[in-house]
């Protein structure tokens, strides 16, 4: 079955129907007050949100299944690690320590740290979904229209785009490129050592590399002879104008960040929500 992974298909649903600008504003919004803020009650707000957003956008499992199981692999990582180079960051921060197990005098799990580890954690997972929204909810021409009309230069705004469009092309590729390869032999499965495997991988990549070469090429001259880059600015096709529920999305989301703001400002007298004191 092929991947669906970065593939865009339309869905007939209220976030497909936002325009790429104000998903981009919303996106952009919403990951600084979730990255400003160290309030847990802040984040799992806009995580809670999120998931609101990401369910009524209708995506699919098998789009994001490979994503997911590399940011929950990610997460785990970050979470061991945090905590074995820096055990008591959380004590620093909060200036108390409530102990909870002791394994020594340097690793010590306290009420402290695990707050400021699942805050962190939970700072991580509440984008992810915010990024899926953006990145598989947007039409990567219209993507780039609209981030050529906040201002961005056109020729990143298509570079973009096309990168965005190819990522399901190179995917693709790999799979046709591996069963072909497969069919002549070469062995991927787990009968082999992995020492192997990761040979026949690599025999797989360089046909892509070089196949991926050859698509850039053709790209390339294609948009010379039709003159791209010759003017300063350029008319977009896939451009949207801003309706009501854009501008309601847009006041939602800065709204939150304003919010995001104001609390670390003016509530929490810092960035970090402190239940200890």
């Amino acid at each position: 079955m092929k991947s669906k992974l970065f593939d865009y298909v339309e869905r007939d649903n209220l976030v497909f129907h936002l325009s790429g600008v104000t998903k981009l504003i919303c996106f952009i919004c919403l990951t600084f007050s979730v990255m400003f803020s160290y309030d847990i009650r802040v984040i799992l707000s806009v995580m809670i949100l999120s998931l609101i957003f990401f369910k009524v956008s209708g995506l699919e499992w098998k789009q994001i299944k490979l994503m997911v199981i590399y940011v929950i692999v990610f997460l785990l990582i970050n979470f061991v690690l945090t905590f074995i180079f820096s055990p008591q960051y959380g004590v620093e921060i909060y200036g108390t320590k409530h102990e909870i197990y002791r394994f020594n005098s340097r690793y010590t799990i306290t009420l402290e740290q695990l707050l400021y580890q699942i805050t962190k954690l939970t700072k991580y997972a509440s984008v992810v979904p915010l990024g899926l929204i953006f990145l598989l909810t947007t039409n990567p021409s219209e993507l780039a229209a609209s981030m050529n009309r906040i201002g961005l230069n056109y020729k990143a705004a298509y570079a973009l785009s096309l990168t965005l469009r190819y990522f399901p092309d190179l995917i693709r590729n790999y799979q046709d490129i591996s069963l072909a390869q497969q069919s002549r032999g070469l062995d991927l499965s787990k009968k082999e050592k992995l020492g192997v495997r990761i040979k026949n991988i690599m025999n797989i990549c360089v046909p892509l590399i070089f196949s991926t070469l050859d698509r850039i090429e053709l790209i390339s001259n294609a948009m010379d002879l039709r003159g791209f880059g010759k003017h300063k600015k350029r008319t977009w096709y896939a451009s949207k104008r801003l309706k009501r529920q854009d501008y309601i999305a847009i006041l939602i989301a800065v709204f939150v960040l304003v919010g995001s703001i104001c609390i670390s400002v003016f509530i929490n007298r810092s960035r970090f929500y402190n239940p200890f004191i």
